[in-house]
């Protein structure tokens, strides 16, 4: 679905060391990354669309990011070791943010798993996508490339 254009609600993007639990010290916001695009998704370690989106996922992100597409998966296991799991099979190559407590998906009233947004540069949030569809890939990656071009 398409025509958003309102605020992305802002949180904080503190990544767990997923060796130790423990938080990293790096703490950015989402407005820190304004002047980027941003595909953020939520997603979970039984959602099997996942295991077709985390591929994708780390081939838009290495593909893009000298353009300034930052990419974001948002984890809602509220067992980390679930989500690690998941992980061991299928790697990201991009920053995983854990939200056991769901405090992000209620900002973003996520309606399945998976679901992604597009935010554009100035922190808009312009498309956003429940499930994923490997036959659609082309034409989410077209979104990606449009808003990148703005």
């Amino acid at each position: 679905m398409a025509g958003i254009a309102q605020p992305a609600a802002d949180f904080d993007l503190q990544q767990l060391d997923s060796t130790t639990d423990s938080v990293l010290v790096d703490k950015h916001s989402l407005a820190d990354l304004q002047g980027q695009v941003v595909y953020l998704d939520f997603w979970a370690s039984w959602c099997k669309p996942c295991r077709q989106s985390f591929p994708w996922m780390n081939r838009i992100s290495t593909k893009y990011a000298e353009q300034g597409l930052v990419v974001l998966a948002i984890n809602l296991d509220k067992e980390s070791h679930l989500a690690k799991q998941f992980l061991a099979k299928y790697p990201a190559q991009f920053p995983i943010i854990y939200d056991p407590s769901g405090k992000i998906a209620s900002q973003y009233r996520i309606p399945g798993m998976p679901t992604s947004y597009l935010i554009d540069k100035h922190g808009q949030l312009r498309i956003a996508h429940k499930g994923f569809h490997l036959q659609k890939a082309p034409d989410y990656e077209a979104e990606i490339v449009s808003l990148l071009n703005e």
